[in-house]
């Protein structure tokens, strides 16, 4: 994983927003695994979201042979513009940054990964970027008090035909297991989800759970 190279650079948006992006590439020795090329999607910026929290998952997928993309959302970090409340602007970075993955990574085509509050703005980009073949929630927040902020987002990709995966812990303290079933049971096309016994929310954005995420999210990829 050492050998990965990260480089960074600067991606505009339809609306000229300027998103802070890094790409880490397997190591030259590493062959790189096809043209799928992963982007992750931070969790809620207004709660101190950003692409550092996935450093290590980009680094893991790396080391597996995968181009992996993160970014910081408008308002974080170095990024321009302003994080939006709803994250409905927040569509436009995702949009933006896969636009410039298949322009610039070569990439035929992108997997789209939400962690958190990430996970409802990925779910909103999906049907809106043709390269993306399937899409992986970390901790989606279905709960009744996040859907006040996040809840006009939902349909977007219980409606989706392409596959997905919601991996959550059982004790995630914005969604009960209950209430994930009870959303995916209206979920359209290839829908499989994953629980991890006995994690919290925030205990499966933290660092200890990066390897299991990232075998997850290869386990999904072979099966594309």
């Amino acid at each position: 994983m050492s050998n990965c190279t990260v480089e960074s650079c600067m991606v505009e948006t339809s609306d000229g927003v300027r998103l802070h992006t890094r790409v880490s590439k397997p190591s030259p020795e590493e062959e790189t695994k096809d043209k799928l090329v992963i982007v992750l999607v931070h969790p809620y910026s207004i709660l101190g979201g950003c692409q550092g929290l996935l450093k290590g998952m980009a680094l893991g997928l790396a080391g597996k042979g995968y181009k992996a993309v993160t970014f910081d959302m408008r308002g974080v970090g170095r990024s321009t513009g302003r994080a939006s409340l709803t994250c409905f602007a927040e569509i436009k970075d995702v949009i933006a940054v896969c636009k410039w993955v298949c322009e610039n990574l070569s990439a035929d085509r992108i997997l789209l990964v939400g962690s958190s509050a990430g996970a409802p703005i990925a779910g909103s980009a999906v049907d809106e970027i043709e390269h993306v073949v399937g899409y992986v929630s970390l901790g989606y927040p279905f709960g009744m008090t996040a859907s006040i902020l996040f809840g006009r987002h939902h349909k977007a990709i219980l409606q989706s035909p392409k596959p997905k995966l919601f991996v959550m812990g059982t004790r995630d303290g914005f969604t009960s297991v209950k209430q994930l079933k009870s959303k995916l049971s209206s979920a359209t096309g290839r829908v499989e989800t994953h629980l991890i016994e006995g994690a919290s929310h925030f205990q499966m954005e933290g660092p200890a759970y990066d390897t299991q995420m990232v075998n997850l999210i290869l386990g999904f990829i072979a099966s594309l």
